[in-house]
């Protein structure tokens, strides 16, 4: 039978036994019943002949014993814990299966499978990514429930550096509920002195053992330093008990490094830092000899410990799981090291000294054993009993001292034995230690203590490890170092690290271009962006020859060669994976090694100088070399990417540059494999953006769709143990320069693990690195707080969550460093980004320090408090009151308290519990508001885009107001494509709702009208009252859309979150505009109505004079009994109509005073300005203005010339206002007159909110009232003349005798009709269609067509955003390359732009194709509405026309408006009968249909647009041209979303010669950039403020604009190719002399400004 067991099953009993009856049967050797199984009926006999077979989880065969004479039937039972789990029966056909001999399996397979290591062991060895990947355990504290899970548990508490990594022991289920189940049964003495099985338990030292034959050399040497770390013993020669050979662990052991002082140090208060591999100490080796009563490790342990404080450096019986038996590890070597601290009253040893502990017994591993004799000082072979022909210890070429150690107590010890042995080696008195009975542990030890002491002060046996691999080849012992990659890599690193003799001459020559060019490149690039010295120079000549200098530098790059070091370089981690891997350790460990020697002998030479005060400047000469002399692989990837960086500056078709083309590939690669990428240059201070690009971007391709990524930074002190931290909470290693601190920022990829792939939301956690703030080395510059201040604004606007570790008792300090803190997360808050922090507290070790600490928790957020206020001043956001405002904050969870690193004192101090635990504890918290933001992690390429964005920002000294970036702007563009839809929407069902209550007003009082409401001014109310309900509800819908809005986790909707106000701002400003707007046109529309009433009632009457004389006429003609012929009925007809008129009176209808309610309109609007105000328009009458063109004088402002502006350009100005206003109020007069309905004033309160607004927004022109009464004047006095001919001729149209006459020959032809008593359906049909509903249906599909015209170009990208807009509007410019377009664009704005929209649309709509669907849409809509209400008026069944003609217009009176005249008209004289009327108005309306379709066929777009009621070009141009704010200096349009925003800012700024700017001095075209100029310290006059003011300082003047710097420095590009190309042209019609272009703009290309536009905009390149 076979069986897979489970991991969980420990212990199995097989009985077998034969089967002759299925019931219960005695057993004939105890006579008692069989035992029964709960869940079986068979019955089992434990005399039965059987096998019990102790097996773990794997596959075996179990052979059985067949009882001689029995049957050959048989039942195998499966039992586990007393509980039967499986049975099957067997017959004697299975019995050769059955009974196969067992696969056996070796220890070392077994217990692999048990660990579930065989994997690792057979095919793909353990990988360090794979142990730092972030999975589910490390949120997760579950205790070991079996085997498989104790090497996760190790690692994970090993990469941590906790020294309770070795306890291994596991619970099982079955041991679990056996403790629960004991608290609830009665106490039993049963079994209380059984003694525990430990056979199930694993030693740690098998688990060591096992790990580290299954991992790479990375891990190998990962675990050994952090084992060392912890200072536990670690692996000197590796068994493998398989094979039966050892492996010297060279390898594993090169990354350990250690501090010392020996005693020849003492009084210099030097030490000694090197590799311990390269260390020569005398080795002591301490081995076992058969069995041994004695614990060798446990004594070895108290060896090495001081009395205070013991320390098991070696596994023994003692610890937990120490008494388990081993299976691998016997034949395991392991090496730990005394270090003396140079404190005599402390150190148990006072030179260093390492010690070696072989696991078993040497008889079984003669080749350690030999090892270890000829590489140790002195070897100590622990023993019970000694065979005096034992050839192990005598046949060895020894080359170390031997010592005996033995045990008096143990019944084994032979006197005499011992005596023979040590005959044979010549041992003195003092080579053999006997504990006796009388000697206790602590004697003992300190007997072997001095003995031990002895040897290493004599022994001049001293071999480093690394020269022991010698003696290992000889003793067929294997070398982990042997492996062709690692010889590969090595012999790479020792071909560029062997030429290094002298560091700073070295760097020179084979790193030259991260040297001074490098620098030099940094200071241009910060001095381009901040223009410290710009002085009196002009600012883009200075900016160009910058720009030169920075192109020079290149060039300089250029020209070196490349060094044969990085050709070596570049060449190694081109090679394949692993070999890669090993390079870059040689390397990183040579240049190491190389480093400490130097900076040692600085040290040294620094010290002697220091004594003499007269050396200063020797010690100054050496304090730099101290900062120059670190040498590491971040160097070589720094030289790398100049040369990168240098080689795009050539051709792209330059060989040099196509051949460096693979560079960020390689480096991407290896952060993949876990190596750290530098993004700070720390020596520069300066980040190599288009090489660390480059890298990400190719990061980005290799990681495909995994991408997304979360960032951990940490911020603090200098030396308070960040990167310690770090190291710690991730398990990494960042590669810092030996003998000194972090220098920049360097960053690491972790991979998330599939399983927190959900809980994250990531695929990546990155952790960046950072140099200490405060730093002693930069705080003799004087920019050194900027430079803390650019770092931590960096990291924290990279970071999703940022460390700040204070690890400081200096409160001059700790205030320092909170407020660069502070300021980061007050310009993040500020951007959009919120990162969340975490305060840790180093060296707190109480367990009360969490409670203790409330005060000082409560002093550390008044602090930050304080730091915010000051902060916020200096950033000029002073509505920051507190730490809370800017960002997330809780002073009980936002801090966490870690003890002290060390338990004890370096270097024999292993690492403190307490420290990893809490480590561990801030990990696990870290992760888990990681898994709780709330917004989505950025994706690689979005990382980018941050750290450029953030980078370029803190460049500038104005951080907040210089920060663009292109995730932000795709954030905000969203957001204004997803308002302006939610706006369009609300706008367009207003103006429905508007259509619709007009149409219900023009039809009050008529047969449509609702007959619940008589009165007009009652209706006007409803209506208003339902407009409000309706606004009200359109409103609410757009704020909820934007609180849903902002609830989104994806499109980085939390980077906009401060916009979110404005938009919400913007929403009620719509609804307020659109609620008077909305009322005047009701009111407007009621008033006419009314007006119109009363005319109606006056041709009312008069049609019905007339009817009832036209019947009279058909009366008596009918009575002369004689037919009459047409002419005859002509001549009476006209005798009637005579007679008729002459009877009626006709009062004729005056006209209105327009010019008198236009002028009561302006008073009242000018009454709040002051009697000023009405003293200016009473010296003008109103019917006087507006008759010529208006023209802005400066009568009252005296000639001065203030800076750029003059006198001439501030009449300019207001003139070129005034202009835009004068075209706008036109525009809508021109509206209202179209409608040609009368006069009302609220057409005059229009115009005269229109000016308002205008002034308003165009407030910096600095307009007086002068303007504001001469404009208002001009403007209403010309709107009162179109309004009073537009009353006038209302008047004449709407005249009842005039509209009397023109129905003439309508009354004679129906009056004929009559006579002759002719069918009239089909004519009353035609005239009711043609009169009636095609004029009606016509308006209805008019005011349709605007609202479907708006909706298709919205569809277009240029109409989404205002800055979409801005972008295609500046394309086609660029494309058309016309002078005259970009006038009229700078100088006509609104004008080109509507210009420029009208096109759009006549464009769009030039094939009719699009707007024949609409109109079809529409015509079909309103037709079978008709068709449905003649349906529904023939169901009524009124045989009167009249009634019929009624019910049709009632049921389409919401929709149509049907003139009432002609409806009055059609009814008169009429002897038509409903049904056939009905058939012919059927017929009539399918014609209809056809007739308008065709109809509007003929028309073009632009015919179309003129009998539109909304005109669409106006509609959008409302849309795009937004606040209608222009910069001040350059009279760029604003692009802020929304009307209801404080802040107006625009994407791409120009030359201020487009403002019409020039010098003052000179009369030369300005051509200086706005962007360029408030980061300069040039100075600007507006002319309405008094004397110059710093550009740096512009928002103290206009503190609404917002002039962010340039995306980069080529992003003006755009302006600066327009201004050079018609710097001529511009300079004529601008009156100035032309612009002095610097030589750069020149050469900018067409191409390379559309390249400036699709940057400036963040539009995608195509």
């Amino acid at each position: 039978m076979q069986k897979v067991m489970n991991d969980g099953d420990s212990f199995f009993d097989l009985y077998c036994e034969e089967e002759e009856d299925p019931q219960s049967t005695a057993c004939s050797a105890c006579k008692d019943d069989c035992q029964h199984s709960d869940k079986d009926d068979k019955a089992f006999c434990p005399h039965a002949k059987t096998k019990v077979y102790n097996i773990s989880c794997e596959l075996v065969s179990l052979p059985l014993d067949t009882p001689a004479g029995e049957v050959d039937n048989y039942t195998v039972i499966n039992c586990m814990d007393g509980e039967i789990v499986k049975m099957s029966s067997t017959n004697r056909e299975d019995e050769q299966n059955l009974l196969q001999p067992p696969q056996s399996k070796t220890d070392l397979e077994s217990l692999l499978e048990d660990l579930r290591l065989e994997k690792y062991y057979h095919r793909e060895r353990l990988s360090l990514s794979k142990i730092l990947e972030i999975d589910e355990n490390i949120i997760t504290d579950e205790a070991l429930t079996c085997k498989s899970d104790i090497p996760r548990y190790f690692l994970k508490k090993l990469m941590m550096v906790n020294v309770t990594a070795r306890k291994s022991k596991f619970t099982s289920v079955c041991e679990s509920k056996s403790d629960d189940e004991l608290g609830t049964m009665e106490f039993s003495f049963d079994g209380l002195l059984d003694s525990s099985n430990t056979d199930d338990m694993i030693n740690p030292l098998d688990i060591i053992t096992a790990l580290f034959l299954c991992s790479d050399g990375f891990v190998q040497q990962e675990m050994a330093l952090k084992m060392s770390m912890c200072q536990f013993s670690v692996p000197l020669l590796l068994p493998n008990c398989d094979t039966k050979q050892c492996t010297l662990m060279l390898w594993a052991m090169r990354d350990i490094v250690k501090k010392y002082r020996p005693q020849y140090l003492l009084e210099s208060k030097g030490f000694i830092e090197e590799r311990i591999v390269h260390s020569e100490l005398p080795m002591i080796s301490f081995v076992r000899l058969g069995e041994c009563s004695l614990s060798k490790s446990q004594i070895l342990n108290k060896l090495l410990s001081s009395s205070e404080q013991n320390h098991d450096a070696f596994v023994h019986r003692d610890m937990e799981c120490g008494d388990s038996p081993r299976k691998i590890s016997n034949g395991l070597t392991e090496i730990t090291w005394y270090l003396p601290c140079g404190n005599t009253n402390m150190d148990i040893f006072v030179e260093p000294v390492a010690i070696a502990n072989l696991h078993g017994d040497i008889s079984s591993f003669e080749a350690q054993y030999s090892f270890l004799c000829q590489t140790s000082a002195a070897v100590f072979v622990f023993f019970d009993h000694l065979d005096p022909e034992c050839e192990i210890l005598t046949n060895q070429n020894h080359k170390a001292q031997i010592f005996l150690v033995g045990n008096h107590q143990s019944k084994h010890f032979s006197l005499d034995a011992l005596k023979k042995i040590a005959m044979k080696l010549g041992l003195k008195k003092n080579n053999i230690l006997i504990k006796t009975k009388q000697t206790n542990d602590a004697d003992f030890v300190q007997c072997l203590r001095k003995t031990v002491s002895d040897v290493v002060e004599n022994s001049k046996m001293k071999m480093p490890i690394e020269q022991m691999v010698n003696i290992a080849h000889e003793l067929g012992i294997l070398v982990d170092e042997d492996s062709p990659e690692c010889q590969a890599g090595k012999k790479n690193a020792d071909a560029i690290t062997a030429e290094i003799e002298d560091m700073l001459k070295y760097k020179e020559a084979q790193l030259p271009l991260q040297g001074q060019i490098w620098k030099d490149l940094t200071c241009l690039e910060k001095e381009e962006f901040r223009l410290r010295k710009v002085g009196s120079e002009n600012t883009e000549q200075y900016k160009s020859n910058l720009q030169e200098q920075r192109e020079q530098l290149r060039k300089k790059q250029n020209s070196y060669d490349m060094s044969s070091a990085m050709s070596c370089f570049i060449n190694a981690i081109s090679s394949p994976g692993a070999e890669r891997r090993y390079f870059l350790k040689w390397m990183r460990m040579n240049l190491d090694n190389v480093s400490r020697i130097k900076l040692s002998g600085l040290r040294k030479l620094y010290k002697e100088k220091c004594k003499d005060s007269e050396n200063k400047e020797e010690i100054k000469e050496i304090d730099r070399q101290l900062s120059n002399s670190s040498l590491g692989t971040e160097h070589f990837f720094r030289e790398m990417g100049q040369i990168y960086e240098a080689s795009l500056s050539l051709p792209e078709t330059h060989p040099s540059r196509q051949q460096l083309q693979h560079l960020p590939k390689l480096c991407a690669q290896l952060l993949l494999d876990g190596f750290p990428l530098e993004l700070v240059d720390g020596d520069a201070s300066n980040i190599p953006l288009r090489w660390v690009s480059d890298v990400l971007s190719q990061l980005n391709d290799s990681a495909s769709s995994k991408n997304k990524i979360l960032v951990v930074t940490v911020l603090g002190v200098q030396s308070t143990g960040k990167s310690t931290l770090l190291n710690t909470m991730f398990g990494v290693q960042f590669a810092v320069s030996s003998g000194r601190c972090t220098r920049g920022a360097f960053m690491l990829l972790i991979k998330v693990n599939e399983d927190m792939k959900t809980v994250l939301n990531c695929d990546f956690m990155v952790i960046i690195d950072t140099e200490g703030l405060k730093s002693p080395e930069l705080a003799q510059l004087d920019n050194s707080h900027e430079h803390d201040n650019e770092l931590a604004t960096l990291v924290v606007g990279l970071s999703d969550i940022t460390i700040i570790n204070v690890a400081m008792e200096n409160s001059t300090e700790m205030k320092d460093i909170l407020q660069i803190v502070v300021h980061a997360f007050l310009r993040m808050k500020e951007v959009g980004k919120k990162p969340k922090c975490q305060f840790v507290h180093q060296n707190v070790s109480d367990v009360s320090a969490h409670e203790k600490n409330l005060r000082d928790r409560k002093l550390l957020l008044q602090q930050l408090n304080e730091m915010t206020q000051a902060a916020a001043k200096m950033e000029r956001k002073e509505k920051n009151k507190s730490f809370t405002d800017v960002m997330e904050y809780s002073a009980d969870t936002g801090n966490c308290y870690v003890p002290g690193l060390w338990n004890g004192n370096p270097p024999m101090a292993p690492v403190n519990a307490g420290y990893s635990e809490a480590v561990y504890e801030l990990k696990k918290n870290i992760i888990q508001q990681l898994g709780k933001c709330q917004s989505s992690a950025n994706n690689i390429l979005e990382f980018r885009e941050w750290m450029t964005s953030l980078w370029n920002a803190v460049k500038h000294e104005n951080f907040i107001f210089s920060f663009r970036n292109s995730l932000v702007a795709d954030a905000y563009i969203r957001l204004c494509t997803e308002f302006n839809k939610w706006e369009w929407e609300f706008k367009k069902e207003m103006y429905t709702w508007v259509t619709n209550a007009e149409t219900r007003i023009s039809n009050f009082g008529t047969v449509p009208a609702n007959p619940d409401i008589s009165d007009m001014t009652e209706f006007l109310s409803q209506l208003k009252s339902e407009a409000v309900t309706v606004l009200c509800q359109g409103e609410k819908k757009i704020l909820d859309n934007l609180k849903e809005y902002f609830k989104q986790t994806e499109g980085h909707v939390y980077l906009v979150e401060r916009y979110r106000e404005e938009f919400s701002n913007s929403a009620k400003s719509l609804r307020k505009e659109l609620e008077r707007s909305i009322s005047n046109q009701l009111t407007a529309a009621a008033d006419i109505r009314r007006g119109m009433t009363e005319l109606d009632q006056i041709k009312e009457n008069h049609t019905k004079e007339i009817e009832k004389a036209v019947c009279a006429l058909i009366e008596e003609c009918r009575t002369k009994k004689a037919q009459m012929t047409d002419r005859e009925l002509d001549k009476e007809f006209e005798k009637m109509w005579s007679q008729t008129l002459e009877k009626l009176s006709f009062s004729k209808q005056k006209t209105a005073d327009v010019f008198t309610s236009v002028s009561h309109c302006l008073r009242a609007n000018l009454s709040h300005k002051g009697s000023h105000a009405c003293e200016l328009m009473s010296t003008t009458n109103l019917r006087d203005c507006g008759l010529k063109p208006f023209k802005y004088t400066a009568e009252r402002l005296w000639e001065k010339f203030v800076g750029w502006f003059s006198l001439k350009d501030l009449v300019k100005a207001r003139q070129s206002l005034a202009d835009s206003i004068i075209a706008a109020c036109n525009n809508s007069v021109d509206e209202k007159l179209k409608r040609q309905t009368n006069y009302h004033d609220t057409y005059s309160q229009e115009i005269l909110h229109i000016i308002d607004e205008r002034l308003q927004t165009n407030s910096d022109v600095g307009t007086d009232i002068e303007f504001e009464v001469s404009l208002k004047q001009h403007i209403c006095g010309s709107a009162a003349r179109e309004f009073q001919k537009m009353n006038e001729e209302f008047i004449e149209a709407n005249d009842p005798y005039r509209r009397l006459v023109n129905n003439k020959e309508m009354f004679r032809s129906d009056f004929q009709d009559v006579f002759h008593k002719r069918d009239q359906c089909q004519k009353k049909a035609d005239e009711f269609t043609n009169n009636c509903l095609k004029p009606a249906v016509e308006n209805f599909v008019n005011r349709f067509l605007s609202p479907d015209i708006i909706d298709e170009m919205l569809t277009k990208e240029q109409f989404s955003t205002r800055i979409s807009f801005q972008y295609s509007i500046l394309l086609d410019l660029l494309s058309k390359r016309d002078f005259k377009n970009y006038l009229d664009y700078i100088n006509s704005y609104e004008d080109y732009v509507k210009s420029w929209i009208l096109d759009q649309i006549v464009e769009c709509f030039s094939d009719g194709v699009t707007i024949k669907r609409f109109v079809d849409k529409h015509l079909l809509s309103i037709i079978n509405n008709i068709d449905g209400a003649i349906k529904e008026a023939e169901t009524k069944k009124n045989g009167n026309l009249k009634t019929f003609v009624e019910d049709i217009c009632k049921e389409l009176g919401d929709k149509l408006v049907i003139s009432q005249k002609d409806l009055r008209d059609l009814m008169v004289l009429n002897n038509a009968d409903t049904e056939p009327f009905a058939h012919s108005l059927k017929v009539c309306l399918k014609e209809l249909g056809h007739t308008l379709r065709e109809e509007f066929k003929e028309n073009d777009i632009q015919t179309k647009l003129t009998q539109l009621h909304v005109k669409p070009q106006d509609e959008l141009f409302d849309r795009v041209i937004g606040c209608g704010k222009q910069c001040p200096f350059c009279n760029v349009p604003c692009e802020a979303g929304g009307k209801g925003h404080s802040e107006h800012f625009a994407s791409l700024h120009r030359s201020q010669g487009f403002g019409t700017c020039r010098w003052d001095r000179t009369g030369k075209l300005a051509h200086e950039i706005c962007t360029s100029l408030v980061n300069s310290d040039a100075r600007f006059n507006t002319g309405f403020t008094n004397g110059y003011h710093p550009f740096k300082s512009y928002m103290e003047i206009f503190p609404h604009w917002k002039i962010v710097t340039d995306v980069s420095l080529q992003a003006s590009d755009y302006w600066k190719y327009v201004m050079a190309k018609y710097n001529n042209d511009f300079s004529k019609e601008f009156d100035a002399k032309p612009a002095d272009i610097p030589e750069c703009w020149t050469k900018i290309t067409k191409i390379q400004a559309k390249a400036s536009l699709q940057e400036s905009f963040s539009i995608k390149h195509s």
